[in-house]
């Protein structure tokens, strides 16, 4: 993969942390170490990243980004070759945030946390909403990402609910339950609270019933098989 200017690709960490618990699901994927990037480009990404909160996408132009910076437009080209690596980089940022609440939420509640997973996402995406939207709406960056990322990110889909499937629809659960508040879509009157818990139950119970189902420290199919989820956390 080639880093946009200003960026160096660093190597990823060898080791897997151990999971916050024990006996049953560790993590698989390693925490990618970020990109090194120069202070300009730094601050160049969280000037874009203001701009983008306070106008959307499409108040995110290379332009504006520059009067709010103090450069000429030319000039930034210098630090990212353009419109796509900028997003690229602000998608990393956001993967990057969205792992770490996440994982911390995981490691405080372990296998039965599906509302601490859940608290987290909806944490993240409600004080970060444009940056969620460019996230997961439209086209993904997936070839583009650093290695790894978006893996690790997910994963904690995966240590809450043992299972590659169920991962995959409580994922589905917190994005569709996410956007629908953001947009403003639940009937007037409803208690999305409510929505978010019964939703957390509900995989807490399904997540018990596949454990059962599957023996002591998740022996059996579908446990320990997390390729189905490796980027498959994101849009296509």
């Amino acid at each position: 993969m080639r880093a946009p200017p200003g960026d160096q690709v660093t190597a990823r960490p060898a080791d897997i942390a151990p999971g916050p618990w024990s006996g049953t699901l560790a993590a698989r994927f390693p925490r990618p170490l970020p990109r090194q990037r120069t202070p300009r480009v730094t601050e160049i990404i969280g000037a874009a990243r203001a701009l983008l909160e306070a106008g959307g996408r499409e108040g995110l132009t290379m332009r504006r980004l520059a009067d709010e910076i103090g450069i000429r437009a030319p000039s930034l080209y210098k630090h990212l070759s353009g419109r796509p690596a900028l997003e690229l980089a602000l998608v990393e940022t956001g993967l990057e945030e969205t792992g770490v609440a996440l994982h911390r939420a995981v490691a405080a509640s372990g296998r039965a946390g599906a509302g601490c997973l859940l608290d987290a996402y909806r944490a993240m995406g409600s004080a970060h909403p444009e940056l969620y939207r460019l996230i997961t709406a439209g086209s993904f960056p997936r070839s583009e990402l650093l290695p790894g990322l978006e893996a690790w990110a997910g994963e904690p889909f995966y240590l809450v609910t043992g299972e590659p499937h169920l991962a995959q629809a409580l994922w589905a659960f917190a994005h569709g339950t996410m956007i629908l508040e953001l947009e403003r879509r639940f009937l007037e009157g409803s208690d999305i609270d409510l929505t978010w818990r019964a939703g957390a139950e509900a995989f807490n119970a399904a997540s018990r019933a596949g454990r059962c189902a599957a023996g002591p420290a998740g022996e059996g199919q579908g446990v320990g098989a997390p390729a189905l989820i490796r980027g498959e956390m994101g849009p296509r």
